[in-house]
């Protein structure tokens, strides 16, 4: 080797030969990590839209308590929302409201949180819990259930809660985990469908008897499934009330 070529120490300054061949490799490969970072997030699932609407700072709403197979709430009176419209319910944390909607079912009451939403899904994370449910003054005429009969539709069961924005991506098996004790919390349950249904991509589920989700589903929770039920229209919500013996993997 010629004694004049340039050579780098790596405790000793950069040869002046040298040092715009190691600037150049210095910018390829920021380039270099930048491209896969970007690419990486490119392909990666849109999350969604779904977040909590603090913005709207603690909203109250008044209207019918349905307790099965999930609380949900008819709205007659909110700065927020038309009368009709429908709201799923849960508590604070990984927890549902189950025990309070129980004990007001059918009643016209007043219920203040914080609201999550996710397109047209709308959900109120109760102030209180259980026990945030105020007597309110007035008829208390819940809508009447409308059958769609039976379908069979493929999508994803995800907790309810979740999947409206508390927690970003709210489905998919890097969800897994958190759904299961989402919904052994009491939180309810929504099966994302891959095509609309009347109108709506997603439903609250129960069910064939009416009641809540059998336990067998937790095993099925963050996968693609096929699943036979009947669709009730609630007041402005669908509820898929499922043959949990159908459940299938989808191919």
């Amino acid at each position: 080797m010629d004694a004049r070529d340039p050579f780098f120490i790596g405790w000793a300054a950069a040869p002046p030969r040298l040092r715009g061949f190691l600037a150049a490799c210095a910018v390829g490969l920021l380039a270099l990590f930048g491209g896969v970072a970007y690419l990486v997030a490119a392909t990666a699932d849109d999350p969604g839209d779904g977040a909590f609407r603090f913005d709207w700072g603690t909203v109250s709403v008044t209207g019918v308590l349905e307790a099965a197979p999930y609380p949900m709430l008819h709205v007659t009176t909110s700065d927020r929302f038309p009368a009709g419209h429908t709201l799923m319910l849960t508590g604070v944390g990984k927890t549902g409201v189950q025990a309070g909607a129980d004990a007001m079912n059918g009643r016209l009451v007043t219920a203040t949180g914080v609201v999550l939403k996710r397109g047209d899904l709308d959900m109120l994370q109760v102030d209180g819990g259980p026990n945030g449910f105020v007597p309110a003054e007035g008829a208390a005429t819940r809508p009447e259930a409308t059958p769609l009969g039976r379908w069979k539709l493929t999508g994803e069961i995800c907790d309810g809660k979740c999947y409206a924005g508390a927690m970003r991506p709210g489905q998919g098996l890097a969800h897994r985990a958190c759904a299961g004790l989402c919904l052994v919390g009491g939180v309810p349950p929504v099966f994302v469908a891959t095509g609309a249904v009347e109108g709506s991509e997603f439903l609250m589920m129960g069910d064939a008897s009416g009641g809540p989700v059998p336990d067998s589903i937790y095993d099925h929770i963050a996968t693609l499934v096929e699943i036979e039920g009947e669709i009730d229209r609630r007041g402005g919500l669908l509820v898929f009330l499922i043959d949990a013996a159908s459940i299938r993997t989808a191919r």
